[in-house]
């Protein structure tokens, strides 16, 4: 009991700041769901999505996706009502759902992508950057590193003053990153060409594309990573105005960034023909809109890169601190982490993420293949929790966990279950040798969760915990020891 009375005064003591401070509008989290999904990859959706697909499977492709992540947007919607007390998303209904150290997890793996993302982002700023000066080369030259350290740092004071003022800034900066995606969509629509979008619809006459099931696989594989951030509203949940406007952001900013994706990738195929898309550069959005107005249009795209990217910093950061410090409250994690500033921002987890992206922002200069090969790994790590939400989802739907006796779970059931397979398809298809080798990232927060349980005074591991803490420690070892000896490789 004692235990479980200190932990309660974790959350009590670092919830009274948060509670004090300003909470954030719908608005401000719908654009926060926005800001998160919405970085480089719609830039390089024209290219990316013809290298492998005609029209035909793309549009499949997008009614498959849509049909799964809209699935999942439900999760997170309906939970948000269902849980009220459940906060930071992912984390939570992973932990609740699946126990301590299955919640643990999700936190970690959720964290390290975050992170080790907001790294190539910082890279990808300075690469689009050098279409303007070359001197910033691919992003990680010493003009690039010092650079994106300085924007690290204005974005982490800019937090410490406070998460709604972020979220205000992270607002504007997503207006600003889809104005010049609005403005390309409609000068690709007056562009568009009906017979160069019907050359070839189902795209089966170019051998290069194969079958129109490994084409539509294909389409799948993209539109794998550009949703990555939908649960952005449920992670900062503690910090909504009203438990609704959880479930608002979510599926309202999924139907926003799936409409403007769509139409991006589906509208260049009217202006360019498939193997024309193909074999542009990235980001190739640009090569289009210079193609249609001049090199004044691809000049706009490259710096509506800087602007989206440098809006889906601001949004990670604050995902990627939130995560900690909310795990930290119910001692999840170590209590050190739970610490807010007189602002209400998460000030210790904060500084230890971005002093880590610091940190790896120096290693891409020296040893740039090795963060590569990092950041793909630690990349399958965020899908986990999505096969989470959607299995806690379906979870208490069929065990009626806080339905009333009236209510009906077919419609939860259902959601549940379409968001469930969908993620676990996401895994697959991320790679089960990326989920594998991920294993060498989660082992060592075995360690922080054995600190965070001894702070607590608790029992460590449930059998069933420790036979999956052995299996994770050695397949990180053994992973690792594949990757030294060159028998699997990341890159």
């Amino acid at each position: 009991m004692t235990s479980i009375d200190h932990g309660s005064q974790i959350k009590s003591a670092t919830t009274t700041s948060t509670t004090q401070s300003a909470k954030l509008s719908r608005s401000l989290l719908t654009a926060l769901v926005i800001g998160s999904m919405v970085g480089a990859g719609v830039f390089s959706l024209p290219q990316n999505m013809a290298a492998g697909a005609g029209p035909l499977a793309i549009l499949i492709g997008w009614v498959i996706t849509g049909i799964g992540m809209i699935a999942l947007a439900f999760v997170y919607q309906r939970l948000a009502i269902r849980k009220p007390g459940l906060d930071s998303g992912p984390y939570a209904y992973a932990k609740a759902g699946f126990g301590d150290f299955v919640g643990f997890n999700s936190a970690w793996g959720y964290w390290l992508s975050a992170w080790i993302g907001n790294v190539s982002y910082a890279v990808i700023v300075f690469s689009a950057l050098s279409y303007f000066a070359p001197a910033f080369g691919e992003g990680n030259t010493i003009a690039a590193i010092v650079g994106a350290s300085l924007m690290l740092w204005a974005v982490h004071a800019l937090i410490l003053m406070g998460v709604r003022e972020a979220a205000i800034t992270n607002f504007i900066t997503t207006i600003a990153k889809i104005a010049p995606i609005v403005l390309f969509i409609v000068v690709a629509a007056l562009a568009f060409n009906l017979d160069v979008f019907t050359l070839d619809f189902s795209g089966v006459s170019n051998p290069e594309l194969g079958s129109l099931l490994a084409q539509v696989k294909s389409t799948m594989l993209v539109t794998l990573w550009v949703f990555i951030g939908v649960e952005g509203a449920s992670v900062v949940s503690a910090r909504a105005n009203k438990r609704s406007d959880i479930g608002f952001a979510t599926v309202s900013g999924f139907l926003i960034c799936l409409g403007l994706y769509a139409l991006v990738s589906l509208l260049s195929l009217g202006i360019m023909t498939q193997p024309e898309l193909a074999g542009l550069k990235n980001p190739s959005m640009a090569v289009v809109m210079e193609h249609v107005v001049g090199p004044w249009g691809g000049a706009l795209i490259n710096l509506a890169v800087v602007v989206s990217v440098l809006g889906a910093f601001l949004s990670w950061t604050l995902l990627a601190a939130e995560i900690p410090m909310m795990a930290a409250r119910d001692g999840t994690m170590p209590k050190l982490l739970a610490t807010e500033n007189d602002k209400g921002s998460p000030s210790v987890s904060l500084w230890l993420t971005n002093g880590l992206v610091q940190l790896f922002l120096i290693i891409t200069y020296f040893a740039n293949s090795t963060y590569q090969a990092l950041f793909l790994i630690a990349s399958a790590a965020i899908l986990v929790p999505y096969v989470l939400s959607g299995a806690y989802a379906l979870k208490i739907a069929l065990t009626r966990d806080g339905y009333g006796a009236g209510e009906t779970t077919g419609r939860d059931i259902f959601t549940g279950a379409v968001a469930t397979i969908y993620g676990a398809w996401l895994v697959y298809a991320a790679g089960p040798t990326f989920l594998f080798m991920c294993a060498m990232l989660y082992a060592p927060g075995i360690l922080v969760y054995i600190w965070a349980r001894r702070e607590q005074d608790k029992r460590v591991f449930t059998p069933l915990e420790v036979v999956l803490a052995l299996a994770i420690v050695t397949a990180g070892g053994l992973a690792a020891y594949l990757i030294a000896t060159g028998v699997i490789s990341p890159l």
